[in-house]
């Protein structure tokens, strides 16, 4: 097990951006993560203590400013644009790409627009896609029926808001959202450089939120009467659940350490009073954490035993691997591939398997386009 890194001894000036760095800054610092101290116990599930990645193929390029990422049950994507406010269905296997609509009521500016998406998981009966989404006053989620009898560019039907007013910001939107294995959805966001908002708990903003699909507080929520799952974060933009169906989540840093943690019910993660590992008493130390300048996380996926992480500043993505342990420690040192090649990171999603999904994010106005970004590439991971 990695040992815990040492605490930073000057304090840098606060970034107000997702990336922890000023647009297009690439990063040229070695890799470096850490995690709480402590000795795995053996498994049978254990991820091996190496990796490898392999990129398969680019299934589709030239796309602009994609952010969410979500997969039809029979395989093939929806990639939605960030700042054009549409959903574009990619065939699994060829990668051609069809436009489906717009989404209506969508403001896009800073880190808002059009940001996550999930596949409801009654999609063969009910045929919804659900969409996190910036408009001119607020956050919200929201519901579209996808007909795909109708012409291209007309598939998508009118936004059927199930939770509005998640508090907006020019940064710190959040925006991740997700089906868990319980089929309700939960919502990671930001606290839109407002930090008190994460420690208020009548306030979604800077929250994990669980709801049904209909957008109502689920029975066994921390408190009967809200969506507030978990509080004390930063921006969340990962959300994923490994093979025993424990959720986690990895989160934006401000000066020092961006995290991922293992989310429970009810606690606290500790921002604004704390970034990183503190060992505080009454907040959840990450599992592990990384510079931001070599991580600033967004999508997470899970897949063979670890859990996948995309580095947008530090371009490059990350492996954790899970050691099953009940307190979450990682059963080695994560470790980092396809470092500054394919340029920042964004989402990255499970594809069966040892497959993955992973989508660039080099045309959000951040980073450096070069030809043929952005692109959705499939890996083979171990």
């Amino acid at each position: 097990m990695v040992a815990l890194l040492a605490s930073a001894s000057v304090l840098l000036s606060a970034c107000s951006s997702d990336d922890g760095g000023a647009p297009g800054e690439r990063s040229s610092a070695s890799p470096a993560a850490s995690s709480p101290a402590a000795s795995p116990s053996p498994s049978a599930d254990l991820a091996p203590a190496k990796g490898s990645v392999e990129v398969v193929k680019t299934l589709t390029d030239s796309l602009a400013s994609p952010w969410g990422l979500a997969a039809l049950p029979g395989g093939d994507l929806l990639v939605g644009s960030r700042d054009e406010a549409t959903i574009t269905l990619v065939d699994g296997e060829s990668g051609r790409k069809t436009l489906l609509g717009s989404v209506p009521g969508v403001s896009p500016s800073g880190e808002g627009g059009l940001l996550g998406l999930a596949v409801a998981p009654t999609f063969g009966a009910d045929h919804l896609i659900y969409a996190y989404f910036t408009t001119e006053s607020d956050n919200r989620v929201a519901r579209l029926l996808y007909d795909e009898r109708k012409p291209a560019g007309q598939r998508l039907g009118a936004p059927d808001t199930i939770l509005r007013g998640i508090p907006k910001g020019s940064v710190h939107n959040g925006g991740r959202i997700a089906f868990g294995p319980d089929r309700m959805l939960y919502v990671g966001t930001g606290e839109t450089g407002d930090t008190g908002l994460a420690q208020d708990k009548d306030s979604p903003a800077g929250k994990i939120l669980r709801m049904t699909p209909d957008g109502e507080p689920v029975h066994g929520n921390p408190e009967a009467d809200s969506v507030v799952y978990t509080y004390g974060h930063r921006n969340v933009q990962g959300l994923a659940w490994d093979r025993g169906k424990q959720l986690w989540a990895a989160e934006f840093g401000q000066d020092t350490w961006d995290e991922l943690n293992r989310v429970e019910p009810g606690k606290n993660y500790g921002w604004p009073e704390v970034e990183g590992e503190q060992g505080k008493s009454g907040f959840v130390d990450p599992v592990a954490q990384w510079k931001t300048s070599e991580a600033s996380p967004s999508g997470i996926a899970y897949a063979e035993g670890s859990i996948w992480m995309a580095g947008l500043r530090g371009e490059r993505l990350w492996r954790i691997p899970l050691s099953g342990r009940a307190d979450g420690a990682p059963l080695a040192e994560p470790q980092s591939f396809l470092e500054g090649k394919y340029g920042r990171l964004r989402t990255v999603l499970a594809a069966g398997g040892s497959g993955l999904w992973l989508v660039t994010s080099n045309t959000d106005g951040r980073g450096t386009p070069e030809k043929g970004d952005d692109r959705i590439l499939l890996l083979k991971v171990r």
